[in-house]
C-alpha cells in the first residue's frame, strides 16, 4: 500500500532525510526577518541560552512562559534540535542553531505534506524507525490540548469558552481520537480504536496523514504563531473560530466548547465560517416548539444542536433556511453531526432527497423537526411535543448514512440550540421578521378571542442586534 502510495505521488525514490536534503528557506524576506529577530532574542543568552548563536530549551520555555503546555514547548525544541541539513552522520545538537530553527519553522509553515511530515515525525519521538500508533495518539492529544490552551492564553476565543476542569475536557479528547481516525497504516487499514495503537507507523504513514488531515497542520501552526507570537499576521482566526453573536445582555453558555466549534466550522463553506449567531436556546427561550419555529425560520443556513438526557451531543447543519411546511426542504451541503462522546460528520448519501423538515399544526403530516431518513424514522428528529425525539439507524440513516445519534433510539432532551451561520440576506431578514402566528390566522384569532398575549410577539427584535459575550 505505502509502495502504491508512493509511485501515485510521483515520490519514489524522492523521500529523503532531513540531512539529505538541500535547505532553502521558503519565508519571504520580510518573514524570514521577523524569524530571525526571534532566532537573536532566543540566543541572547536570556533564559539559559549557554552556546553562541544557539539557543536552549530553556531560552525556549522563558520566551514562551504560560502560552504553550511545557509537553509542547519541548516537543518543539527537540524537533528543531535534530534538525541536520549538512549530511554529517552526526546525532541531535545540544542546542538549536539558526539554521536549524529556520528549517524547522520553515516546513512546518511554509512545507508540503512531505517536508512537514520530517519535523512532526521528529515531534512524534526522539527514537529513529517507526512509531507507535500509540505516539502517534499521545502527539495528536497533545496538539489539540495546546491549541485550546494558547487561544484561551491569547484571548483569542471570539465569545467561546474552553472548559475549565483539571483533566483534559471530553472534546479535546474526541478531536484528537478524530485526527487520528483518518490515519491510514501500510496496508491501507485505518486506525479503528485501542486494538490499533501497537502499529507501526513509518514515514510515509504519517506524511499521508498529514495530507489527508489538514487539520493537523492548521494546529501547528497556531501553536507557532500563537505560542512563539511569530508571523501572527499570515494566520486568519476569523476562518477558523466563528465570532459568536448573542442576544444583547444575555449570558449563555453553549453545549459547545472552542475544540467543538472549531470542528464543526472547517465543515462549512467558507461564506459560513466567520460569525455564528444565536438564534434559539431552550436556556433563554424555554421549551417551546413554536419559539423554535418563529425564531429559526428564513435565518440562512443553521446548525442545530441537542444534547440528550445522557449527556451525548449532536445535531444537524441546515443549508438553507427553514420554512415551516409538509414537504422535505435543503440540498445535499447538509449534513448530521456527533460532538460527545465521539467527533464525526455525515453528508449525504444521495440515497433520497430528505435533507431537512419542519412542520407545525398539520393534522396529517409529521409535527416536528426532522433530518435524514423518512416520516416517522429520521436520523434525527425534535417532536412538536418538545423536550423529545428520535434518531433511528438500522444500521444507517438512508440519507446520511449516519449511526444513532442519541444514547437511545427515542430521546429526551433539555438542552437544543440553533446557530445561524454567516450573514443572512435583506430577503430572509425581511421574512424573519414575521412569527409562525403570521402565517397561521386561526391560531392568531383563537389568541386574541381568549384575551392571551401573543408570546411570538417577542420575536420580532432585529435580528441583528446582537452582542459578543463569554
Amino acid at each position: 500500500m505505502a509502495l502504491r502510495r508512493a509511485v501515485k505521488n510521483g515520490k519514489m525514490g524522492n523521500s529523503k532525510s532531513l540531512s539529505e536534503q538541500k535547505f532553502c528557506p521558503q519565508f519571504l524576506p520580510e518573514e524570514q526577518t521577523e524569524v530571525d529577530k526571534l532566532f537573536n532574542v532566543l540566543s541572547s543568552g536570556k533564559g539559559g541560552s549557554t552556546a553562541y548563536g544557539t539557543f536552549s530549551l530553556e531560552a525556549l520555555k522563558s520566551h514562551v512562559r504560560e502560552a504553550l503546555p511545557a509537553e509542547m514547548v519541548t516537543r518543539l525544541y527537540d524537533s528543531m534540535r535534530r534538525v541536520k541539513l549538512t549530511g554529517k552522520a552526526q546525532g541531535p545538537s545540544e542546542h538549536v542553531s539558526r539554521e536549524q530553527f529556520t528549517a524547522a519553522l520553515s516546513y512546518l509553515l511554509k512545507g508540503n505534506s512531505e517536508e512537514k511530515s520530517l519535523v512532526v515525525r521528529k515531534m512524534i519521538s526522539a527514537e529513529e524507525g517507526p512509531v507507535k500508533a500509540r505516539e502517534v495518539q499521545k502527539f495528536t492529544e497533545d496538539l489539540v490540548c495546546s491549541v485550546a490552551h494558547v487561544l484561551t492564553h491569547r484571548r483569542e476565543l471570539r465569545g467561546w469558552t474552553r472548559s475549565q476542569a483539571t483533566a483534559p475536557p471530553a472534546s479535546m479528547q474526541a478531536l484528537a481520537a478524530q485526527l487520528l481516525s483518518e490515519m491510514k497504516f501500510q496496508d491501507g487499514q485505518k486506525f479503528l480504536g485501542p486494538q490499533w495503537l501497537g502499529q507501526d507507523c513509518d514515514q510515509t504513514v504519517i506524511e499521508d496523514w498529514l495530507f489527508r488531515v489538514p487539520h493537523v497542520a492548521t494546529f501547528l501552526s497556531i501553536v507557532i504563531h500563537k505560542g512563539l507570537l511569530l508571523l501572527c499576521s499570515s494566520l486568519n482566526l476569523a476562518t477558523l473560530i466563528p465570532e459568536r453573536q448573542v442576544d444583547q445582555g444575555q449570558h449563555f453558555e453553549s453545549v459547545l466548547d472552542v475544540l467543538s466549534v472549531i470542528y464543526l466550522n472547517s465543515h462549512l463553506a467558507a461564506e459560513h465560517r466567520q460569525r455564528w449567531r444565536l438564534l434559539f436556546s431552550t436556556q433563554l427561550h424555554g421549551q417551546s416548539f413554536s419559539q423554535l419555529c418563529g425564531r429559526i425560520t428564513y435565518q440562512g443556513p443553521c446548525l442545530v444542536l441537542l444534547e440528550d438526557s445522557d449527556g451525548q451531543v449532536f445535531g444537524g447543519f441546515s443549508s438553507c433556511s427553514w420554512e415551516v411546511k409538509p414537504q422535505f426542504q435543503g440540498d445535499n451541503t447538509c449534513f448530521l453531526f456527533s460532538i460527545a462522546p465521539r467527533m464525526a460528520v455525515y453528508t449525504h448519501t444521495g440515497y433520497n432527497n430528505h435533507y431537512m423538515y419542519l412542520n407545525h399544526g398539520q393534522q396529517t403530516m409529521p409535527n416536528g423537526l426532522g433530518m435524514g431518513g423518512q416520516h416517522n424514522y429520521f436520523g434525527l428528529w425534535v417532536d412538536a411535543d418538545f423536550g423529545k425525539g428520535h434518531s433511528k439507524a438500522k444500521p444507517t440513516c438512508t440519507t446520511y448514512n449516519s449511526p444513532q445519534l442519541s444514547a437511545q433510539e427515542d430521546f429526551r432532551f433539555d438542552k437544543m440550540e440553533v446557530w445561524g451561520v454567516g450573514v443572512p440576506s435583506e430577503t430572509q431578514l425581511a421574512k424573519g421578521k414575521k412569527s409562525i402566528l403570521d402565517s397561521d390566522p386561526e391560531a392568531q384569532a383563537l389568541l386574541e378571542a381568549s384575551g392571551r398575549t401573543r408570546h411570538s410577539e417577542g420575536l420580532r427584535e432585529d435580528p441583528s442586534n446582537y452582542d459578543t459575550n463569554e
